[in-house]
């Protein structure tokens, strides 16, 4: 199964300079990395990342083992949130993804 993390341009840069990604400033504060389904992508994009171009990361989840957990979040759905370090040999894909028109 995939999931994915959006990161905003500077967080991109760090996680290419540093080769691995600790977290968001939500993400730390949480205490685990946000992530989201196919499904969920949209919705976290539009409400979190308005008017912003972003870069998506796909991952398989295979990789990150037990330090992936479903949790429930927004509307009682399951989010996958991960509970470690994002590396670089966990990302399978990467995309930018344009700010969404305004409304």
């Amino acid at each position: 199964m995939l999931v994915y993390k959006i990161l905003r341009a500077a967080e991109w840069a760090a996680f290419e300079r540093d080769g691995h990604f600790a977290g968001s400033a939500d993400d730390l504060r949480d205490g685990y990395i946000h992530m989201s389904t196919g499904a969920q992508t949209a919705g976290t994009m539009a409400k979190y990342f308005a008017r912003e171009a972003v870069t998506v990361l796909t991952i398989e989840t295979d990789t990150l083992g037990e330090a992936l957990r479903w949790e429930e979040s927004r509307g009682g759905m399951l989010f996958p949130h991960l509970y470690r370090p994002l590396d670089r040999g966990d990302v399978i894909a990467v995309s930018d993804a344009p700010p969404p028109p305004p409304a």
